[in-house]
């Protein structure tokens, strides 16, 4: 009896302490996604409306370094630089919106950006600016919008967005990409914009590629789940965390039963 408990704790050491290896397969050529509804337009970053509290990032290409510089001819832009101090990084030109949807300009004063796209503000700002330059070319960027990454990957955290149309595929290229652990086929984007609504992916389906759906917004979540050899391993771990002191127990008493009966 006493050899059949130790031949059972054996096995049971060895089953939970072997491990597995996950093979992954993205992208495969399977049946094309159906009964997909394009994500909402007005969720898109493309046309994503600025609000208060967003940063801009608002950069003269022409000299790629400030709105003006002082061999632009306009009077008053280092003064009007140091009057904005307080509401701008001037190292990196971003400019918060304060809470009356406006921001502070050099030359220009306060305007109003708040609930224009980011192309709708870059418009406004040149169109204003061209009344004391020639011709200005600017580029605006919202710099605060970011996706939260969790789950089977590397390096899970904020991502910023620093372009209008991110994929799924990005974020998780720069989180690092897929744990061994990670289940592709069950993706989740929480769109906490959209009253939670939940969108589920299946990286290994290439057409998923072409899912609307894979586009991420601004505030989404992204959580990606483990498989299910990795639930069971984690069940199995957790199981033997339970029977593990209990075999000792029985494995010491049989010892000393058996040494107490010689």
């Amino acid at each position: 009896m006493r050899y059949l408990i130790l031949l059972f704790l054996f096995v049971s050491l060895l089953s939970v302490s072997c491990s597995y290896k996950q093979d992954q397969y993205l992208f495969e050529q399977k049946a094309a996604v159906t009964g997909v509804k394009p994500t909402d337009s007005a969720s898109n970053i493309t046309n994503y409306r600025i609000r208060p509290q967003d940063i801009l990032q608002i950069t003269n290409v022409q000299n790629n370094r400030s709105i003006i510089n002082e061999q632009a001819g306009v009077l008053g832009v280092q003064s009007g630089m140091q009057n904005n101090a307080n509401n701008s990084e001037n190292n990196n030109n971003t400019y918060t919106v304060d809470d009356d949807g406006t921001i502070g300009l050099p030359v220009l004063g306060r305007i109003q950006i708040a609930g224009l796209t980011r192309t709708e503000a870059r418009k406004r700002i040149e169109e204003l600016y061209s009344k004391e330059l020639k011709q200005p070319l600017l580029d605006v960027k919202i710099v605060n919008l970011k996706v939260t990454i969790a789950g089977e990957v590397k390096i899970p955290g904020n991502i910023a967005l620093v372009k209008d149309r991110t994929t799924l595929i990005e974020v998780i290229g720069q989180a690092g990409g897929l744990t061994d652990k990670a289940d592709e086929k069950t993706v989740k984007i929480i769109r906490t914009n959209q009253h939670s609504k939940i969108d589920q992916l299946d990286l290994s389906n290439i057409n998923t590629l072409s899912d609307p759906r894979i586009y991420v917004q601004n505030d989404d979540i992204v959580y990606v789940l483990q498989n299910k050899k990795a639930v069971r391993n984690a069940n199995l771990q957790n199981f033997s965390l339970i029977v593990q002191p209990v075999l000792l127990v029985i494995n010491a008493a049989l010892i000393i039963y058996t040494f107490a009966h010689r």
